[in-house]
């Protein structure tokens, strides 16, 4: 009776972590649909500002502005999107390693969007650049946009000569790919792919003003990424929790009814015997 009373209190203890992880599934569905149209609004407003600083850029006859040199300062500045939460699977844990991999033989410094980035970081003591962004959830467009005014700054100011962001890209709800992207300098575009741009203001004027806003909507646009992925991967993390705890709970009351038909036919091999000696 004690191995069939442990067996109950088991299942419950599974039943009941079952329940949680049922209740996230249904959040993360939840927040899963609102951030995968948000990855679609942004998506294009992206490839907008990314076409409108091509064509700027093909009209200088040289281009020298700051925006493409990349060559003052030996420090890179990688911003890394994480969560802000655990339980997603290796949604975090991907990001890291792909954010070492490229680090590897810089002098890198580190600017975490995301709760585990920064704690990440700290527990490792890495220079950290900023950590005032660190709650990924919270970040709005203003904020994203303000962040990419002081990066754009600090390239400026040559506090590095690189920035690269490394986030995790919503493919589909099955699917997040960990991805980086070179943010600064920007890439001179080649003469074939050159169009025709008319303004009557400096070319290097315009892109001073725009890049800062360029930078803005990128990080805007990987943040929206991540957390449409986040939610994939914890939705699909929580969806193979329910799985196993369903496997688990029918295993054990697989033990559970084997012990309970064992201790019928005990008591009832003692009814036999009791009655045989009488």
């Amino acid at each position: 009776m004690a191995g069939m009373n442990d067996i109950k209190a088991r299942i419950k203890s599974v039943e009941s972590t079952m329940q949680i992880t049922k209740a996230m599934e249904l959040v993360a569905t939840s927040k899963l649909r609102r951030a995968k149209e948000t990855v679609e609004r942004t998506r294009p407003f992206y490839q907008i500002l990314g076409k409108a600083i091509d064509d700027i850029a093909s009209i200088s006859e040289e281009a020298n502005s700051v925006w493409f040199d990349g060559s003052r300062s030996s420090k890179t500045l990688f911003i890394v999107f994480a969560g802000d939460r655990g339980l997603a699977g290796g949604y975090n844990s991907n990001i890291f390693k792909l954010a070492e991999k490229l680090s590897r033989g810089k002098e890198a410094i580190w600017l975490p969007i995301g709760k585990k980035a920064l704690e990440y970081y700290k527990h490792r003591n890495y220079d950290i650049y900023s950590d005032i962004f660190a709650n990924a959830a919270d970040q709005s467009v203003g904020s994203i946009l303000s962040l990419g005014k002081i990066v754009a700054e600090g390239f400026a100011n040559d506090s590095y000569g690189e920035v690269v962001i490394v986030f995790t890209e919503f493919v589909s709800m099955m699917t997040q790919k960990a991805v980086y992207e070179k943010l600064l300098p920007l890439d001179v575009p080649k003469a074939a792919e050159q169009t025709e741009f008319l303004t009557d203001c400096d070319p290097n004027e315009i892109i001073n003003q725009i890049v800062p806003e360029y930078v803005g909507g990128i990080l805007y646009s990987a943040l929206c990424e991540s957390l449409a992925s986040e939610s994939g991967a914890r939705r699909m993390a929580m969806n193979s929790a329910n799985k196993n705890a369903e496997e688990i709970i029918g295993s054990l009351m697989l033990h559970y009814n084997r012990a309970r038909q064992a201790a019928i036919t005990q008591e009832i091999t003692e009814i036999v015997s009791g009655a045989e000696a009488l």
